[in-house]
């Protein structure tokens, strides 16, 4: 199991969190999505080590920016 922890920015209210968690919840082995949205930490729980272009690809899916 991998615990990793990204930075979002463009996420101001509970609505921009829930796209952020439901996009990376999608990624293959991802067991868990934690958003932080005062700090923009997002961490991800996941069954092995995430491809971070992946999570990029599905924070800017969600329309937000992976830093």
């Amino acid at each position: 199991m991998a615990t990793t922890t990204y930075t979002v920015t463009g996420m101001t209210c509970g609505h921009c969190a829930s796209s952020v968690k439901e996009e990376i919840g999608k990624i293959d082995g991802v067991t868990s999505v934690d958003v932080d949205l005062a700090s923009g930490r997002v961490t991800v729980d996941s069954a092995a080590d995430l491809v971070q272009s992946d999570v990029a690809a599905a924070v800017d899916e969600a329309g937000y920016a992976l830093t």
